[in-house]
């Protein structure tokens, strides 16, 4: 699985002066390391959890689990027996002059194992939410602050949850969120649907300081942002006295005291909802003492965590990668971070290299597709800056196309940062594949080799494992302390949708295929490969050969019904600032297709896209292309819709025969 020895064709490396001071240094370091992680996982993890407080240490094996289907319940148990606390654990151990009782004062109304419901912005009183629920065993469940209200009721009442954190509103850009009409929408349509939330809490965010002490709310006075140079503006914020509490009038009457709650390495820490196939969101959940360990060990190992370093995670907190890398994987290593409520291009495109220079960020964590985006302005609003500051450079969310991989690398860069260009996904809580920015020699778009613990092999639709170079299913063939436990409420569905397929396997829903020198490169989801006259395609790697052109900034690929191929490839591309949409493009662009992939990939159709429906998020909504391509009207919900006046333009510029 892991090659003998490094990649002898072209690959890019660290530094000598990043490999000096680096926790893993060498390529040999990180093997010797790996095979002890999966022979000798007692003695590995064992390793990091002597960093944490343990108000009782474990019984019996440090991992059991069954990953069959056939010989039993699928289950993961890491350290059971053990209680700690992971608030405690990520503040306690690195605050020494704490005032931690505040916490306590916002669930009062709580008790171990309840859920609690947290629709907020990216201010920091998030992170404190979310440690306070931690610190007294409930079970916090964030809804991301762009979601509808159908949305969040539905969050609500799947995981019953007792209380709502939210805040009168926020900025987006220049356009005003009123955060607490939408979370008052959906909790009226909870009571519709019989269920009825106990309080909700809601933060002043956008009102004047000398309201917050008060329990009745008054239309916000209006004020000036300097940094957005906006006026901060509202309507009355609704008030049910009967139902709505004041964080900061909660705040101000609290105890200094609040002892944390000690929990079981097995009890639940959070749930957290992701797309499902079937439509309805899955609740996955997430338990204490292995995510703690999982999150603490990847942020301190790929991003070479140091405590001068100061690090930036753009995501939002509402995500996965806000949970383990902006809150806990940070707070565990006692890391100075930048939480950052702001869009990456207001108010103009080099907000994040100002950012950057501001606060002098050593290790940065972003999306390939913002960094497809910026892309489309060139190096000039990067280059404004200096950017000196940066020593690693991280990707998440999606695979990253090569192009934009030597953009990130050369540019915003300088060719002397590494790129750990990771790959996991909610379920999985942290990194599962990953470059180690001293020790991996790096290939651009490759997510590398697997993080310790980790054990991934490559199916063939038969479900045998595939040796050497490969292209597959992409399976796990062990746990990890960090990887899910179940869907709440529904343990059949966990089953079937990861374990039943390939019985023995954690199944990714990822297609993978691996090179010559062992590389992992992840391809996209399955229900992303295209059938085109029997042959799978991997619309990323269409979108990848799509993206090389030096016209185009950033390409979607979906399937068009096809009578005789089964499918055709539907190709949407939105091009560089001053290029032009002509037959010669196009041309240009099915040549470079057919070269790079082979005849097959041709595009059947192209279509100019000056933009791509995208969640506030920033991933593509696939689901809409499909629609647009098939020309059909019923788009579905599309409630997360970041700007929905690109649906028009699209279906205007619809290719209604073969290009």
């Amino acid at each position: 699985m892991i090659p003998d020895k490094a990649p002898g064709e072209e690959v890019l490396h660290a530094s000598g002066d990043l490999k000096k001071q680096a926790h893993i240094p060498s390529f040999e370091k990180y093997k010797e390391l790996y095979i002890r992680s999966v022979e000798s996982p007692e003695e590995f993890w064992g390793d990091v959890a002597k960093d944490f407080f343990w108000k009782t240490k474990y019984t019996g094996k440090f991992l059991d689990y069954n990953f069959d289907v056939t010989k039993g319940e699928i289950f993961v148990k890491c350290m059971e027996g053990a209680t700690t606390n992971i608030c405690y654990n990520v503040l306690d151990r690195n605050v020494h002059e704490r005032k931690l009782g505040k916490t306590q004062m916002l669930l009062n109304c709580v008790k171990k194992g309840d859920r609690v419901s947290i629709y907020m912005p990216m201010v920091v009183e998030l992170v404190v939410a979310m440690l306070a629920c931690a610190r007294i065993g409930a079970v916090h469940s964030i809804v991301f602050a762009g979601f509808s209200a159908e949305s969040l009721c539905e969050r609500i009442m799947d995981s019953q949850c007792c209380i709502l954190i939210t805040a009168d509103g926020f900025y987006r850009g220049n356009k005003l969120i009123s955060l607490k009409l939408i979370a008052d929408e959906a909790l009226q349509k909870c009571r519709d649907k019989s269920f009825t939330v106990e309080k909700c809490i809601m933060l002043k965010h956008l009102t004047k300081e000398d309201e917050a002490s008060s329990g009745s709310l008054s239309p916000p006075a209006k004020r000036t942002c300097p940094d957005l140079q906006v006026n901060l503006t509202s309507a009355p914020v609704p008030w049910n006295p009967e139902v709505d509490l004041c964080w900061h009038s909660l705040f101000g009457g609290a105890s200094e005291e609040c002892e944390p709650v000690w929990c079981d390495s097995e009890d639940p820490l959070f749930i957290l909802y992701t797309s499902g196939s079937t439509g309805k969101p899955k609740g996955v959940l997430h338990t204490v003492s292995g995510y703690m360990l999982y999150t603490a060990a990847t942020f301190k190992m790929v991003f070479d965590y140091h405590s001068d370093d100061v690090y930036w995670c753009t995501a939002d907190i509402g995500w996965i990668t806000g949970h383990s890398y902006i809150t806990y994987g940070p707070l565990a290593n006692g890391a100075t971070s930048v939480l950052f409520e702001g869009l990456p291009t207001y108010p103009d495109v080099s907000r994040m290299w100002e950012i950057v220079d501001k606060y002098h960020v050593s290790k940065f964590y972003t999306a390939p597709t913002a960094i497809r985006l910026l892309m489309k302005y060139g190096s000039e609003p990067v280059q404004k800056y200096k950017r000196t500051s940066l020593k690693i450079l991280g990707t998440v969310g999606e695979p990253i196309n090569p192009e934009a991989w030597q953009w990130y690398y050369s540019v915003v860069g300088e060719k002397r940062c590494p790129v750990v260009d990771t790959f996991w996904q909610t379920e999985t809580g942290g990194h599962v594949m990953t470059p180690l920015p001293a020790a991996t020699p790096m290939k651009p778009g490759s997510a590398t080799f697997p993080f310790f613990g980790v054990v991934p092999a490559i199916l063939n639709e038969s479900g045998e494992e595939l040796e050497g170079p490969s292209e597959g299913y992409l399976v796990f063939k062990q746990p990890w302390p960090g990887v899910m436990r179940t869907v709440y409420g529904n343990h059949e569905r966990f089953e079937t949708i990861y374990f039943k397929k390939f019985p023995g396997y954690y199944v990714t829903g990822d297609g993978c295929r691996r090179d010559k020198d062992g590389y992992y490169w992840i391809t996209g989801r399955i229900d992303d490969m295209l059938n085109v006259s029997g042959h799978l395609l991997s619309t990323a790697e269409v979108e990848s050969a799509l993206v090389e052109h030096e016209a185009v900034a950033e390409a979607a690929v979906v399937g068009r019904p096809h009578p005789v191929k089964g499918e055709s490839l539907y190709c949407f591309v939105t091009l560089n600032d001053g290029i032009n949409y002509n037959q010669k493009l196009e041309a240009e662009l099915k040549k470079q297709v057919r070269e790079k992939i082979g005849a097959i990939a041709t595009p059947d159709y192209i279509q100019n896209a000056p933009g791509l429906p995208k969640t506030r998020s920033g991933k593509i909504m696939r689901r809409v292309l499909r629609k647009i391509a098939c020309n059909e009207q019923d788009l579905g919900d599309v409630s997360t819709l970041a700007d929905s006046s690109v649906i028009e333009q699209l279906f205007e510029n619809r290719c209604c025969t073969t290009v």
